[in-house]
């Protein structure tokens, strides 16, 4: 395929290249890992997977320092990619792909459920063990170094639910970890944790009884606050069990609920306020901050959920274009509870929003990081530099590559919050190959680029590791 379809082709093989060929200038101070985490293969046996969300998990690892770059790539050994390899045919559920089974089958997966540990979406640290995360609180352990799975993180304590976040945030300062569970039930309940840095034990910092849960994919955090966005996703728990339907395709959207933002204090579970703003959809918040008695929440969203339909394998490889991209819009939530205050921040569409986390998480910020889409339907084919104050962008693109998710790596002396590199795994469909981009964060001009040997599909999320963690 000439074109961004290649970027979902399964990826069969693992390499480990230790030099890869570097045009340009890599910074003397850029020095450790690049782990990034995706979806690499679609099908087993005569079975395909439904949706880019379901594949096979692949880390690639880019290490870099002293000019050089040496990468890695390995398939997360899972329990559901195991299962599924021993009987040749898919297993386990996935987020829109639920295997063939007898009423038998269904009626023992109600009291026996095998919830996947298919970790495709990101990686991070919980203690001191690296791992790969999906929207089950099941996080897969791998060596950063050989990227070998090493089983799962048992955590110290009793909580108990099916469904996460890829997305946990930490605390500016105290490095405590904080995270979202949702719980199915006749009363499901979403539950807001925190994990201190050095433990394995989540504490519940509050939790909130709710009839019909709805589909969040991310958070927001300030300094005092939780806020939770509530689309107007929602599921009916019992559906989730009789209906017998690949996960997502049990919620319905009802925009007349609107979007639900709820406020809690992470000092004592209080939720201090409920905003409803119009019926909106995101996957990815960006940022949030406190301005006085007002929340301040980024979120890159779209005008419905119709955007989970398009990101169906058969769609996205046919000849009908997917949008790729969304809008920065900003909410101004009245920690009175007041109405809400919407604007999209920036005529430049984009998606897979970054941070320069170290100086903006929780904070008023002044720029984000994404992918973008230039020509409609040419998927993502652009990296977008967006200041929210001015609204303004810079954008870099090469015609006919198409680049995945930025990640900011800060200059450790540098004097602003620009200074540092930004670090993006491009497609090259004519090369059949993908290459490491680095961009200085300033300028957005290229600074040096990694050739890798083979195409790297599309991926999700990842994290830069310093040298003396990411060994």
């Amino acid at each position: 395929m000439p074109d961004y379809r290649l970027g979902f082709e399964s990826l069969r093989h693992e390499r480990h290249v230790p030099d890869l060929p570097v045009h340009g200038d890599l910074p003397d101070w850029l020095t450790g890992t690049l782990i990034r985490n995706g979806p690499a293969q679609f099908e087993v046996g005569d079975q395909a997977y439904n949706h880019w969300f379901d594949g096979h998990a692949m880390l690639h690892a880019f290490r870099m320092g002293g000019g050089t770059v040496e990468y890695r790539n390995r398939f997360l050994q899972s329990q559901s990619r195991q299962e599924a390899l021993d009987a040749g045919e898919i297993v386990r559920s996935e987020f829109a792909t639920d295997p063939c089974m007898s009423i038998f089958g269904r009626a023992m997966s109600v009291f026996n459920p095998q919830p996947t540990d298919n970790a495709s979406i990101n990686v991070a640290r919980i203690d001191d063990a690296y791992v790969a995360l999906t929207a089950t609180p099941i996080p897969v352990v791998f060596d950063p170094a050989t990227l070998e799975t090493a089983g799962v993180v048992d955590y110290d304590d009793d909580v108990d639910a099916p469904m996460s976040t890829a997305h946990p945030l930490v605390e500016p300062g105290t490095g405590r970890t904080v995270t979202y569970l949702t719980e199915f039930g006749r009363q499901s309940k979403y539950h807001i944790a925190g994990i201190e840095s050095g433990s394995r034990s989540r504490e519940v910092l509050a939790t909130l009884d709710v009839d019909r849960p709805r589909y969040m994919h991310s958070f927001g955090m300030t300094e005092r606050y939780v806020i939770l966005a509530e689309w107007p996703l929602v599921v009916d728990p019992l559906d989730l069990l009789l209906r017998g339907k690949p996960f997502i395709e049990n919620f319905e959207w009802e925009p007349q609920l609107g979007t639900r933002f709820r406020i809690l204090r992470k000092e004592d579970g209080e939720e201090v306020a409920t905003c409803t703003a119009e019926a909106a959809f995101g996957f990815h918040h960006v940022n949030a901050f406190e301005r006085g008695e007002e929340v301040v929440c980024d979120v890159v969203t779209y005008p419905d959920a119709s955007i989970i339909d398009d990101l169906y394998l058969d769609r996205l490889r046919s000849d009908d274009p997917t949008p790729g991209t969304g809008h920065l819009r900003r909410y101004r939530l009245s920690l009175n509870g007041g109405p809400v205050s919407s604007t999209v921040q920036s005529e430049e569409q984009l998606e897979l929003p970054r941070i320069h986390e170290e100086a903006a998480r929780a904070r008023p910020y002044r720029h984000v990081y994404g992918v973008g889409e230039e020509t409609p339907g040419s998927f993502t084919d652009g990296l977008v530099k967006i200041d929210v104050e001015t609204g303004g962008a810079t954008t870099w693109r090469e015609p006919g590559t198409y680049p995945g998710e930025p990640v900011f790596v800060p200059d450790p002396e540098g004097k602003s919050a620009e200074d540092g590199v930004v670090l993006s795994v491009v497609l090259d469909p004519s090369a059949n190959q993908s290459f490491l981009l680095v961009l200085d964060a300033g300028s957005f001009n290229e600074r040096a680029r990694a050739d890798v040997p083979h195409a790297i599909p599309f991926g999700f999320h990842g994290q830069f590791f310093e040298e003396e963690s990411g060994r």
